[in-house]
């Protein structure tokens, strides 16, 4: 699902209410979204959606373990790298991909211009946070978001944006192995 304002919404929520329940248990976040795109590459959402999901994710007090299933694609990838180092994971046929914000700019040349910064800045902050949490300098982030980048989970360990590709529940950390039966019973 696209991260749209009712989606960060709801997210955010959860995130502070499972903190609210337990400020150590950790909290699997289960990641299979474009990012703030729709299916057809489209923008939907704004990369700000993300962002405030990061800035949760980092102010509450439980450890957040980010697991792609599916697709983590642009803002979605950087958000699965935001997970505590050493807990975060893909399923093995996930894709996972970096790239540039796009824009939904219309109306005047000045408003454009406008958008065109904040665009910029976005991808600026993007590339930062996943640089810092994968241990690249932002500049080699940035070379790689130029163009669409797609990554296998084994590519997105070596790269650095995951800790492990998991093939069973087995492969979970101790505990987590119940809360994902527990989902798959949903």
């Amino acid at each position: 699902m696209p991260l749209v304002p009712q989606v960060t919404e709801l997210i955010i929520a959860e995130l502070l209410f499972l903190n609210y329940e337990s400020d150590s248990k950790p909290i699997y976040m289960y990641i299979n979204s474009p990012g703030c795109n729709n299916a057809q590459g489209q923008p939907v959402g704004f990369e700000t959606e993300a962002f405030a999901i990061a800035d949760c994710m980092r102010y509450i007090k439980p450890p957040v373990h980010t697991i792609a299933l599916g697709q983590a694609q642009g803002q979605a990838a950087m958000l699965l790298a935001q997970g505590k180092k050493g807990c975060r994971y893909s399923l093995p046929n996930s894709t996972i991909m970096l790239n540039q914000p796009k824009s939904m700019a219309r109306g005047q040349a000045s408003d454009i211009k406008l958008k065109a910064l904040e665009v910029m800045n976005n991808r600026k902050t993007t590339c930062e946070l996943i640089a810092r949490a994968c241990g690249k300098d932002p500049k080699i982030v940035e070379k790689d978001a130029e163009r669409v980048k797609y990554l296998s989970p084994e590519e997105a360990v070596e790269y650095g944006l995951i800790d492990k590709v998991l093939e069973s529940t087995k492969d979970l950390p101790e505990g987590a192995a119940d809360v994902a039966s527990f989902v798959g019973k949903i």
